[in-house]
C-alpha cells in the first residue's frame, strides 16, 4: 500500500494514543506519535526527507545546502540522514532566541558533520544560499517544505486513514499541527482529502506573517494533490491558520505553551519544545476545552529519540566559533 522508505529503519505506521487525562466527555484528545518515526532522530522531518533524499539520489547529488534557525530540527535531521546517505551537508543558519534545547540541537548538528554558514538575520540568508548553490550545492528549502517533502505527509494522512478504518481511533474532526514552513500541514490537508477523511487541519502558527504561512501551506496542498493525481476544489478550505498561540514570534516561549508543556508531560509523558510543539499542543487543548470538536487529533512532530548519541563528539558551546555563539542570544 505504501512505498518503501528511502531512509533505513523508519518506523511506520507511528502509533496513535488517547490522552486520557486531557480528554473531556464531549471532546476527546488523540495524539499521533510522529516523534517515533526513527530511533536515531524522529519527528516530522523524517517523512519529508524520505522523498527529498530519494530525488537527490536520482540526480546523483553529492552536496546539499539548506537553511534554518540555529536550533533547527530540520537542519539536524538533514545532517543526520543526509550524511547517512553519503552527502555533504551545509546549512545557512540564522539567529534564534536562546534555550538549552536550541543550543543542544545546534551542537548536535555540528557534531554530526554539518558545515554551518551563520548570517545575522533572515535578510542575509538568500545571498548566502545563492553562494552555496553557485559553488555546486543542491538546495533543500527551509523545513524540507517542497512538494517532494510534503508528499511524505500525504502518505502520513493515508496511514492515519488506515488506522481510523482499523478502529485504532475515531475519525478526527480536527487535526492540529505546528505551522511553520507549511509542508506538514499542506501535505496533511492534501492527504486527508485524497484518503477520503473529513478531518480539518488547523495549523498553529509559530512564525509570522500568518498570511504567508497560510498561503504557502495551501499552495503546497494544491501541488501535492496534483502530484497525487487527485482533483478537489476544497483542499484550501481544509486548512486554517491559528495565530492566537504565537506570542512574540518565532522561538519565543509563551505562558500558554509552558502550561501546555506541563500538561503534556504530566498526562502523556511527552516533552514539548517552546518553538513548535508547545504552541501546537496549546491550540489542541483549546479545541478540547472549548468543546469545538468531538475528536481532536494533535500531530506530535518533535523527535523523542535521546539526544545523547547525537552529541557524542559534538563541540561544547564555549568552543564554538564566535559567529555561531552569536546565533543563540
Amino acid at each position: 500500500m505504501f512505498p518503501e522508505p528511502m531512509i533505513p529503519d523508519t518506523r511506520y505506521p507511528t502509533p496513535v494514543q488517547r490522552a486520557e487525562g486531557l480528554s473531556r466527555p464531549s471532546s476527546e484528545l488523540w495524539i499521533k506519535r510522529d516523534d517515533l518515526t526513527h530511533d536515531l532522530y524522529g519527528g516530522n522531518k523524517v517523512r519529508k526527507l524520505d522523498g527529498i533524499l530519494e530525488g537527490i539520489r536520482e540526480r546523483r547529488v553529492r552536496r546539499v545546502v539548506t537553511v534554518g534557525a540555529a536550533g533547527s530540527h530540520h537542519v539536524l535531521a538533514t545532517t543526520v540522514f543526509g550524511r547517512g546517505a553519503g552527502l555533504e551537508v551545509e546549512a545557512v543558519l540564522v539567529p534564534q532566541p536562546r534555550t538549552d534545547h536550541v543550543v543542544e540541537v545546534l551542537r548536535a548538528s555540528l557534531g554530526q558533520g554539518l558545515r554551518a554558514f551563520p548570517v545575522g538575520s533572515w535578510a542575509g540568508a538568500p545571498m548566502a544560499i545563492a553562494r552555496r548553490i553557485a559553488s555546486g550545492a543542491h538546495f533543500i528549502p527551509v523545513g524540507g517544505s517542497n512538494v517532494a517533502g510534503s508528499m511524505g505527509y500525504v502518505q502520513a494522512a493515508r496511514e492515519l486513514a488506515a488506522q481510523v478504518r482499523a478502529g485504532e481511533l475515531p475519525e478526527p474532526d480536527v487535526c492540529v499541527v505546528a505551522l511553520g514552513s507549511g509542508g506538514t500541514a499542506g501535505g496533511l490537508a492534501a492527504g486527508l482529502e485524497a484518503a477520503g477523511l473529513r478531518t480539518l487541519v488547523v495549523g498553529a502558527c509559530v512564525s509570522v506573517p500568518p498570511w504567508a504561512l497560510r498561503l504557502g501551506s495551501r499552495r503546497l496542498a494544491r501541488a501535492c494533490m496534483r502530484r497525487a493525481g487527485v482533483t478537489s476544489p476544497v483542499v484550501p478550505e481544509r486548512l486554517t491558520a491559528d495565530v492566537r498561540f504565537l506570542g512574540a514570534g518565532y522561538g519565543h516561549a509563551t505562558s500558554e505553551g509552558a502550561e501546555a508543556a506541563r500538561d503534556a508531560l504530566e498526562h502523556t509523558g511527552l516533552t514539548l519544545d517552546p518553538t513548535y510543539t508547545a504552541k501546537a499542543f496549546a491550540c489542541a487543548l483549546w479545541h478540547v476545552r472549548a468543546r469545538r470538536a468531538a475528536h481532536v487529533l494533535y500531530w506530535h512532530t518533535l523527535s523523542s529519540a535521546p539526544m545523547a548519541p547525537l552529541l557524542q563528539g559534538a563541540p561544547v558551546e564555549a568552543a564554538l566559533d564566535a559567529r555561531l555563539r552569536a546565533l543563540v542570544v
